[in-house]
């Protein structure tokens, strides 16, 4: 649940999800659930030449299933903290207390 923390710490702020079938979406992400389905606000497709029916969508919902990668914003996270707590959360796992 590592992950979804981070994302919840990320809403307002600015992602860009690729899906698996190659179309990329920018925009607000607003809310993420434990499953990482994504709600995101203020939609673009990246590539708009490619993806037209995409232009009129002004936001979306996108299964966490389909997510291939999530670009977040630089600085966004503290990478330090974050090591850390995967530090914390592979000993108590392998402590038998996940």
């Amino acid at each position: 649940m590592l992950i979804f923390s981070v994302f919840k710490t990320l809403t307002d702020q600015e992602v860009i999800v690729e899906l698996k079938n190659d179309v990329s979406i920018s925009g607000t992400l607003k809310s993420v659930d434990q499953f990482l389905n994504i709600k995101l606000d203020n939609i673009k497709v990246v590539n708009e030449e490619k993806h037209p029916h995409m232009i009129a969508v002004t936001n979306c919902f996108i299964r966490g299933s389909v997510v291939r990668y999530v670009q977040l914003p630089k600085g966004a996270v503290d990478t330090q903290l974050l090591e850390d707590a995967t530090r914390r959360e592979s000993s108590n796992q392998k402590g038998g207390k996940a």
